[in-house]
């Protein structure tokens, strides 16, 4: 039984009770009701209750670390829901928006961003113009494949540069596919094959590791597989964390 303060114990060799006044590593010290203190060593010889207990050093609980999310952020104290903002961020798939909620979810839900997906960015322009981002309602936009010369780089390039470019931030990863940000180790893998050209790259992925790639059903197993092995931030790639990132500063920057 821990020495804590307050508690009342009785000495079984002369029946002396009191409460616990302090306590150290060999002692304890008893106060009972007429103001009488006595120390006795720690240890067996003591009633609580009238069962015997032995006596030990009260360790207090070390004071506890802030909670942190799995993106790395400490977790805010638990609040109302938060109405969603008009600000967004908007993906090409959505395997890419299970990883994001997956990592990013907890910090998304305290700020109010939704996530929506677009089912490919060759549909972001006429999006754009059904639902036209303004200066309260920005959107911030996740690309994969993102590199010089790509069809994605073209789109988003010939994007900001129009009408909407201003309430717009577009960025991306270099991988062709999501799958590929999340790291190689995080499946015991020491890295993603290479998938020749014209396979498609999640056919071609599962097939050079073995895994059944035949129907949707196939595929969806595998990124069931893939997104199972994420636990945190760590098992991403650089490439991803820091487009997100900037995604989330961009659309929450108006407050």
């Amino acid at each position: 039984m821990p020495a804590e303060r307050g508690l009342v114990i009785e000495v079984q060799a002369d029946g002396f009770c009191g409460a616990v006044t302090q306590a150290d590593a060999a002692t304890v010290e008893l106060e009972d009701r007429f103001g009488a203190r006595r120390r006795f060593p720690l240890g067996p010889g003591f009633l609580l209750d009238g069962s015997h207990v032995v006596l030990v050093a009260h360790r207090p609980v070390a004071a506890q670390q802030p909670k942190r999310t799995a993106s790395g952020s400490f977790a805010a104290p638990e609040q109302r829901a938060r109405v969603a903002r008009a600000s967004r961020i908007l993906v090409e798939g959505r395997h890419d928006a299970e990883l994001v909620e997956k990592v990013w979810g907890d910090d998304l839900r305290a700020e109010g961003v939704v996530v929506e997906y677009l089912e490919g960015i060759d549909r972001l322009a006429a999006m754009l113009d059904d639902e036209p981002p303004s200066a309260s309602r920005r959107y911030g936009i996740l690309v994969d494949h993102l590199v010089t010369g790509s069809k994605e780089a073209r789109i988003a390039a010939e994007i900001m540069r129009g009408r909407h470019g201003q309430n717009l931030l577009i960025v991306g990863h270099p991988e062709i596919d999501v799958w590929q940000c999340v790291r190689p180790a995080a499946l015991g893998l020491r890295a993603w094959p290479t998938v020749p050209r014209g396979v498609d790259i999640k056919v071609g992925t599962c097939r050079a590791l073995g895994w059944p790639s035949d129907t949707p059903a196939d595929l969806a197993r595998a990124w069931r597989r893939i997104l199972g092995a994420v636990g945190s931030y760590r098992d991403l790639e650089p490439s991803l964390l820091g487009r997100v990132e900037e995604l989330i500063d961009y659309v929450t920057a108006s407050d």
